[in-house]
């Protein structure tokens, strides 16, 4: 294969600069992503995958190696509850010795402040244009994390990226190691199960479709100034994804999990896969003597008596999709015996939360 001319790569480099401007331009003079779209020859939507926020931007982080937890959000109530319980759970994690933890920020996407703005430390930011996410509201959060990296001033070198139903169920050391980002592998992200999908927006002259690595951008602890690159390429391939029918119809609700790995892949950023990052406890079988306490952070969970039940109903019962429009009680019931161990101390955890927030039954 023969080498590019200089001519070429000097077009080429122009036409990343010209990226760049464009980016800080309609960031800076539309706060919308519809000027992001462009047309194609064939008067197809398009989106410039690979962009940067541009180095004016870009603010200087002081703390050695500690993380900022950030997480999206909207102002509904199934939203607001996860995020008290996932707040409360951190201002008891992030003072421990081992714990990793800096400053918190709930990245609250709704475009309007909320009731619990004096509650969690909170940036108000926009929404996508009205449709634009077609339903899949976590279409909002790559989008999200554009604005928020732009606007927020944040002390720490790292972040941590997470969701309102994630529980610190012990404290969380910064698992990054330099310039290598750690995510959490999921079983049901599988890029080379996916390569014909995965090749329309990470092409074979790139590398092995392994590039990809089979994770979600949560949780995932990443250096700031490589998230700052990552964010917008992740939400342009996110858009892009959901306006490809086969694309949206084969990813479904894990279409925004896809869009980040291959964002990162894009950028040549390779994860550190580690699997005691998180317990999935819809998914994870852990006996009573195993490793319910290896997991750094748990998610809440789906119906489950203590099998692989994801949607479907166990003996005992505790799903968070029951409080859509509300959030649960108080002192909710301890599993019976034989659930997992994992199971008990989550439901313990919730109680102890709900028991302790101010004004838990009418803050919603």
């Amino acid at each position: 294969m023969g080498r590019g001319s200089p001519i070429f790569l000097c077009l080429l480099a122009v036409g990343f600069c010209m990226a760049t401007y464009n980016l800080l331009t309609m960031i800076i003079h539309n706060r919308t992503v519809g000027k992001w779209i462009h047309e194609d020859s064939n008067g197809g939507k398009f989106f410039d995958p690979v962009v940067e926020i541009p180095q004016d931007m870009k603010k200087t982080g002081t703390t050695e190696s500690r993380f900022h937890v950030a997480l999206t959000a909207t102002d509904a109530p199934y939203s607001k509850w996860q995020c008290r319980i996932m707040y409360y759970w951190y201002k008891k994690q992030k003072d421990s010795p081992e714990s990793g933890m800096g400053g918190f920020t709930r990245i609250l996407h709704s475009g309007k402040a909320d009731n619990l703005m004096d509650e969690i430390p909170t940036m108000v930011v926009d929404p996508l244009p009205k449709g634009m996410d077609r339903g899949y509201i976590v279409l909002n959060r790559p989008w999200a994390f554009v604005q928020w990296l732009k606007k927020a001033t944040i002390e720490e070198e790292y972040v941590l990226m997470a969701e309102p139903d994630h529980i610190f169920v012990n404290p969380l050391p910064n698992l990054a190691y330099g310039g290598y980002p750690a995510a959490f592998p999921f079983f049901y992200i599988k890029p080379d199960k996916n390569e014909k999908i995965i090749r329309k927006f990470y092409p074979e002259e790139l590398g092995p479709v392994t590039n990809v690595d089979p994770i979600g951008n949560s949780p995932v602890i990443i250096e700031k100034n490589v998230l700052e690159k990552i964010a917008p390429t992740w939400m342009n391939i996110s858009l892009k994804m959901k306006d490809d029918p086969e694309t949206d119809k084969a990813f479904g609700w894990v279409l925004e999990m896809y869009a980040y790995a291959v964002a990162s892949a894009l950028h040549g950023v390779r994860h550190i896969l580690r699997k005691d990052f998180m317990l999935q406890l819809s998914y994870d079988i852990v006996s009573r003597h195993g490793t319910s306490k290896s997991g750094k952070v748990s998610s809440f969970i789906t119906p489950t008596d203590g099998e692989l039940t994801y949607g479907k109903i166990g003996e005992w019962r505790f799903d968070k999709r029951s409080y859509l429009r509300r959030a649960p009680p108080r002192n909710l019931p301890l599993p019976p015996p034989g659930v997992p161990e994992s199971v008990v101390t989550l439901v313990k955890m919730v109680n102890e939360a709900t028991a302790n927030i101010p004004n838990w039954d009418t803050s919603i």
